[in-house]
């Protein structure tokens, strides 16, 4: 860290991007390393909280994803399947993305809210559920503070979403809070061990750590940290396995593809390729190369698993 005073720094982490602030990554992997570049600073210095600045960052990071939507929508249907919505149900979609899980859920006649961090992917759920006919609440929120009652939902669910709150524990307390006893928990996440996971953890190796306390995403792909966390709060816990593929010509035109529209990938290219070219071309051979491990027949495969609970 430079000594220069217009850096802003706050307990040895930088500061998210803000007005007169500074940027800073917002995706660590199982490591806990930062999936996000080295930061950027501007002038100025903002007293905040490292974790809010990590959910600034988080909300500007996931503002590229809509494009990834046509291949998250045939898992959506197979979580709201596995989590047995029915007509008249009252469901949340917690971190909701484009809405292509509460699009099918309302689909099937229930009731959804969905819930998202990033104010572009919910103009991008609106037009969807606009486009599909039905009827959605769309909340601007934060998992680790849901804007709800307790126990008004009879299903609380989550596609690749929620895995991205720093602390596990608190984004699971909410949910299981506004859930209804005798309710489903189910969500969708990536095990570390996969393609998605070991991505993360690549990605994340090319960067700094993450604010102390931030827990990460692919944790939530492993059973028993999940039977960990859910505890005694739920009982009938159902673990599946399912799949996930995507065209490509090539690793090299999925990563491409990826460059533009995962954040993580987003803001890891345009940092290195600023400030070091060589280092992007080798950590673009590395990428290539862990996705030639997953790449047969023009299909990427992304293997995921689905957890379901009952809240006791």
């Amino acid at each position: 860290m430079s000594d220069h005073p217009d850096h802003c720094e706050n307990d040895g982490v930088r500061v998210a991007n803000m007005p007169d602030g500074c940027t800073i990554g917002a995706f660590p992997n199982s490591k806990g390393k930062f999936l996000h570049p080295e930061p950027t600073f501007v002038p100025g210095e903002i007293n905040v909280d490292p974790l809010e600045s990590f959910k600034a960052a988080q909300k500007q990071g996931w503002a590229h994803f809509a494009p990834l939507e046509t291949y998250t929508t045939p898992p959506a249907a197979r979580l709201v399947k596995r989590s047995g919505i029915r007509p008249g149900d009252r469901v949340l979609d917690v971190a909701c993305g484009t809405g292509v899980v509460a699009t099918t859920a309302a689909r099937l006649g229930a009731r959804v809210t969905g819930l998202d961090l990033t104010p572009e992917l919910l103009e991008r759920a609106r037009e969807n559920s606009r486009t599909a006919g039905v009827e959605i609440e769309w909340r601007e929120g934060d998992v680790e503070k849901l804007p709800f009652d307790d126990a008004v939902f009879d299903v609380v669910i989550s596609q690749f979403g929620h895995i991205f709150a720093p602390r596990p524990d608190l984004a699971l307390a909410e949910m299981l809070r506004v859930l209804k006893p005798g309710g489903t928990i189910a969500f969708s996440t990536w095990p570390p061990e996969l393609f998605i996971g070991r991505m993360f953890a690549l990605v994340a190796s090319y960067m700094p750590p993450p604010p102390p306390g931030v827990s990460p995403p692919p944790q939530w792909g492993d059973p028993a940290v999940v039977s960990k966390r859910l505890g005694a709060a739920v009982k009938d816990i159902v673990f599946d396995r399912a799949m996930m593929l995507v065209p490509a010509l090539s690793p090299q035109h999925f990563r491409s593809f990826t460059e533009r529209t995962a954040g993580p990938m987003v803001k890891l290219v345009e940092s290195l390729a600023a400030s070091d070219p060589s280092k992007l071309a080798t950590f673009r051979r590395e990428y290539d190369a862990l996705v030639a491990e997953y790449f047969e027949e023009n299909l990427v495969r992304q293997d995921y698993l689905i957890t379901r609970a009952t809240k006791i």
